[in-house]
């Protein structure tokens, strides 16, 4: 078992973690594939967000569903998974849960089934649930939960009076007012944010003149989407801090300086995602950075850091 640095530790919706890294839903399945890399240890990250799970399984979408661009990728997997039960039953059961904290990712096409989700979560061991309201709304015209705050509200609502839990939403760039929504959401209860998901976007085959990506747009993450992030990280963190509601920053952090910049912004957890695809073992290295810059700075822990940025 690898030491962790004791500056690194921290608390996270209640939960305590060994490191502020959280491994991002959709790079690391149900948590078998990361298991299966030689070096990687769970000591070396605090959570893992498991992949966005529907009540009934789905197939997702048709192929090509991931696409590389410049400093990025795109992805339209479409929501694969085997549904609540067979996780609940034969997915939770083989979780390592002594080191890392798991938290399951929930994605509904309607209110009711974000509900009913949560409700079936409730009586597992899991540590935490995320919501994914960047899906759309089938009975309201497909337009997506977490583009509307109202919407956003009631989604949240449902899965609080379902659970008792804590409560993660992960917000939409591609929204107007990202600092309004996060505001709704705390309002509706839920005990922390992730911020952000990935950024809409497509990328076109010059001779078939068709989307490379078979949905024909897909969600961009990598580095292309870091400074979106962090000003989102940011105007998250100004307008809902006075809640003293946590934050996981997220979009294209590839290394130690990637992951101190959100914390700078004001995120108290940083996730990982894309850099995985490349580099397995990046978490190791992002740890040794940021308890050396804490060193460096005299500072005792993650938390001494978290919304520190001076503006001009």
């Amino acid at each position: 078992m690898a030491t962790m640095q004791k500056n690194l530790h921290t608390s996270f919706c209640g939960m305590s973690l060994n490191s502020p890294i959280v491994l991002l839903s959709g790079c690391v399945g149900f948590g078998e594939e990361y298991t299966r890399i030689k070096g990687f240890s769970n000591s070396d990250i605090g959570a893992v967000c498991l992949k966005g799970t529907t009540l009934d399984a789905r197939l997702g979408n048709k192929l090509h569903r991931i696409a590389e661009t410049p400093n990025g990728m795109l992805n339209a997997i479409g929501l694969q998974n085997p549904g609540t039960q067979a996780v609940i039953e034969e997915i939770m059961p083989g979780l390592d849960k002594t080191e890392a904290k798991f938290i399951i990712n929930i994605s509904g096409s309607s209110v009711e089934e974000y509900g009913e989700i949560a409700r079936h979560f409730d009586d597992t061991d899991i540590d935490a649930i995320e919501i994914n309201i960047s899906c759309p709304n089938v009975k309201e015209g497909g337009v997506a939960f977490g583009n509307d705050p109202e919407m956003s509200f009631r989604v949240v609502e449902i899965c609080r009076k379902n659970t008792s839990k804590p409560i993660i939403t992960k917000l939409s760039p591609n929204q107007t007012d990202i600092a309004h929504n996060a505001l709704r959401c705390i309002d509706a209860g839920s005990d922390g944010l992730a911020v952000i998901n990935t950024v809409m976007g497509m990328a076109i085959d010059i001779k078939s003149k068709k989307p490379i990506i078979g949905n024909n747009r897909g969600g961009l993450s990598g580095p292309a989407i870091k400074p979106i992030a962090l000003l989102k990280v940011h105007q998250v963190y100004e307008a809902s801090k006075k809640h003293n509601i946590p934050i996981i920053g997220q979009g294209g952090i590839i290394n130690s300086k990637d992951a101190i910049e959100f914390i700078i912004a004001g995120a108290n957890t940083v996730g990982v995602g894309t850099a995985l695809f490349y580099d397995p073992l990046v978490c190791k290295e992002i740890n040794n950075g940021i308890s050396q810059y804490l060193d460096d700075h005299g500072l005792e822990n993650v938390s001494s850091l978290v919304g520190s940025l001076k503006l001009n």
